[in-house]
């Protein structure tokens, strides 16, 4: 079972209904002890990432996101889901993330709109099992101001242009997490969670 973790940011339906496409039994919940027993998790998430940080604490789930990504669950981070796997994000001030990858979350350093928001493509970096049957250069869609800054250049996925080369997902174990939005990237977006949940 998939467990969409809900703290009272994201698009949840969406994902819960393109995971279900993908053939994955799923739950979306809030329930400590449900994320436990799920054999997967998700952490969707749009909006600013200081209210995301307060509402993961309000309802109790920083811990058990972090006691479940040591013992080795697979976790997808989806988009402000991505940027809150990090130590610290400068937007509307500093607010300390999960802390569960090196790095910062910055404003993406470029002179076109922001936010950043339709169809662009990614380059892989390296291999993953959620990458298979995903060609490199392939479109996905954002929506998305700021972007992560990893420590560890072996965590990075993917990179995507935009005025600037910004990282667009990452990688380490049992952790990826995606800037872009698989559930609304048509075929290729499911192709990516059917390998998650498969």
């Amino acid at each position: 079972m998939i467990a969409i973790i809900d703290y009272g940011m994201g698009n949840l339906r969406s994902v819960e209904k393109a995971l279900e496409k993908a053939g994955a039994e799923v739950s979306v919940t809030r329930d400590s002890d449900e994320l436990r027993r799920a054999d997967r998790i998700v952490l969707p998430g749009v909006g600013a990432f200081g209210d995301a940080m307060d509402n993961l604490r309000k309802r109790g789930l920083i811990d058990v996101i972090r006691e479940e990504v040591a013992a080795g669950k697979l976790f997808l981070g989806i988009c402000l889901g991505l940027d809150l796997l990090f130590e610290e994000s400068d937007e509307h001030g500093l607010h300390q993330g999960l802390g569960l990858l090196p790095g910062r979350v910055e404003l993406i350093p470029t002179d076109l709109k922001i936010p950043q928001i339709g169809w662009n493509q990614v380059s892989i970096r390296k291999k993953s099992r959620l990458l298979e049957g995903i060609p490199d250069g392939s479109s996905f869609y954002f929506v998305h101001s700021y972007a992560v800054v990893p420590e560890e250049e072996s965590d990075i996925l993917c990179t995507t242009e935009y005025g600037c080369t910004f990282v667009s997902a990452v990688e380490r174990g049992n952790i990826t997490a995606f800037q872009f939005h698989p559930e609304k990237s048509s075929s290729l977006g499911l192709k990516i969670l059917s390998n998650f949940a498969s």
